[in-house]
């Protein structure tokens, strides 16, 4: 308010100052032109016709037109002032991001191009650092948007701190940042500045009394190496962004061309997904889950394989992915879901059917729902199928989990914890969702040779048979280790001893192996 009635004081002091002067340069050109003289006379001629009144309205009424004029011109003053500060600040606003103050995309394709030119003359190299969070989405679903904004303020200010002054820190909108660093050739400057960008990014950030912990992925494309244009070193950095994220987030890698190859197949391959789901050409292959103290099938675990006509048999984790970034995951689940059903018609009553549950499906209220419809309509029993999920699928929103395994449950389906001891382990987890069963990971049954691996199993053995959790082995590939698990308490196993994943036709013959070579067969693991 002060900075306002000092304005306005300025203002007025302008204005009476420009009143003075026009008034003493009017005198001025009076005196130098006589005009004081030929005014007298012409009040005497004016008084010889009485027209004083109109002498006096004329006097006054020039001079008032005088100080409007004026008045007038300190008005347009003001208001051209004012719209310069307006495209200012308009200006402003399109080359800067509104929340965190940073050059936006614009702006950082102008500098970006600076940076190059400069770079090209003095013989140094840039590279541009493309960042996206991970975990930051929860953020704002869990907590609120302001919240999220108050994140991505706090971690705008630990990049400009990292990227110091030889970086220079853009906001491309939503969770992504750019850094455009310029080095000396042959340094591995990129490399140490993306590692402590993920070091400074997933350190917790403690807002209003909540501890926030999101993290970095980041992408980097070198100039000259790379790109020399300022659209596609942000297009190659992008790449290599996202191919950091598919192995794993939380690192950074450098582009390189045979990205952009990956990068076109996946586009194709998302073009035809739909269409490949419609047509039924992604479908269910089964391996078969064996009981290690009766040493026959007890069930079989859905696989989904996509028979593409150019690529041959494609594995999930080339497609999975796809169909959950689409938005199609819950369809596929459907669609193999519905083709296993099929094939277990020809299964014997008791055997079981073992499909997985991707994490987007998890936060789905209507997934129990959703399978029960399909089971109803193929006349599938509720209490023959397994859904399982991972340990990184439910900590995003426990309560959430167990809200979607107690409706699943209370309709007969039981539910499996995948790979457990890969993730987040946690014996809270197992209390408060009561699952069915429990997984152990292969890379722990790989690995039994070693002490520390058996005991890792044996001790989720023990917690399963403690908990009245039937724990099933995977990745069972050597009848020493299927000996090893049946003793130590294992009451399920699968793996390549056993046999490899078959197309349901195949599952039929399997089955109807007669008893007695089936258990000859299976022996060797006694």
């Amino acid at each position: 308010m002060s900075r306002f009635m000092g304005r306005r004081k300025i203002v007025q002091t302008t204005e009476a100052l420009l009143i003075v002067t026009g008034g003493t340069v009017v005198a001025a050109i009076c005196e130098r032109l006589n005009a004081f003289e030929a005014f007298a006379a012409f009040i005497r001629w004016g008084e010889a016709w009485q027209l004083d009144e109109a002498m006096f309205v004329l006097l006054f009424g020039g001079c008032a037109s005088l100080i409007l004029v004026m008045r007038r011109a300190a008005d347009l003053s003001r208001e051209i002032s004012r719209r310069k500060q307006v495209e200012a600040r308009a200006l402003e606003l399109a080359r800067h991001d509104p929340l965190t103050g940073l050059p936006n995309r614009r702006l950082l394709q102008d500098e970006l191009g600076a940076i190059l030119d400069e770079a090209g003359h003095s013989g140094r190299e840039c590279a541009v650092l493309m960042i996206d969070l991970d975990h930051f989405k929860p953020v704002n679903d869990l907590h609120g948007h302001d919240m999220g904004d108050a994140v991505l303020c706090e971690i705008s200010a630990r990049l400009q701190r990292v990227a110091g002054a030889t970086g220079t820190i853009a906001r491309l909108g939503g969770d992504e940042f750019v850094c455009v660093l310029r080095y000396e050739p042959a340094s591995d400057a990129p490399a140490r500045l993306a590692g402590q960008i993920i070091l400074s990014v997933g350190e917790p950030i403690h807002i209003e009394g909540k501890r926030i912990a999101v993290g970095a992925t980041v992408g980097i494309a070198r100039c000259p190496v790379d790109s020399t244009t300022p659209e596609e070193l942000l297009r190659v950095a992008d790449v290599a962004m996202y191919e950091a994220k598919r192995a794993g987030r939380g690192g950074y890698r450098y582009y390189h061309a045979e990205m952009d190859q990956r990068l076109r197949e996946r586009a194709q391959l998302e073009s035809e997904m739909r269409g490949a789901i419609e047509c039924g050409d992604i479908t269910p292959f089964f391996q078969p889950v064996i009981a290690l103290a009766e040493r026959r099938i007890v069930g079989f675990e859905a696989l989904a394989r996509w028979n593409h006509p150019t690529r041959g048999l494609l594995m999930p984790e080339t497609f999975i992915p796809i169909a959950e970034d689409l938005g199609l995951i819950s369809q596929l689940s459907t669609s193999i879901l519905r083709q296993s059903c099929v094939a277990a018609r020809d299964w014997p009553e008791g055997a079981t059917l073992s499909i997985n549950i991707s994490p987007l499906q998890l936060r789905d209220s209507w997934l129990s729902a959703r399978l029960l419809a399909v089971l109803t309509e193929q006349g599938f029993a509720p209490s023959r199928l397994i859904v399982e999920v991972t340990e990184n699928a439910i900590i995003d929103d426990i309560d959430l989990a167990a809200e979607v395994f107690a409706s699943l449950q209370n309709a007969g389906i039981r539910i499996a914890l995948d790979d457990f001891g890969k993730g987040y382990s946690s014996l809270s987890h197992l209390r408060q969702l009561r699952f069915n069963h429990l997984k152990i990971d292969s890379s722990f049954v790989r690995s039994m040779g070693s002490a520390e691996s058996q005991k890792i199993v044996s001790a989720v053995a023990g917690l399963g048979k403690a908990l009245g959790m039937p724990v099933t082995a995977e990745g069972v590939e050597s009848a020493a280790v299927a000996r090893a698990l049946r003793k130590l308490g294992c009451a399920q196993a699968q793996g390549f001893l056993f046999g490899r994943p078959v197309s349901a036709a195949d599952t039929v013959k399997l089955l109807a192996i007669p008893a007695e070579e089936m258990a000859a067969t299976l022996r060797r693991t006694a």
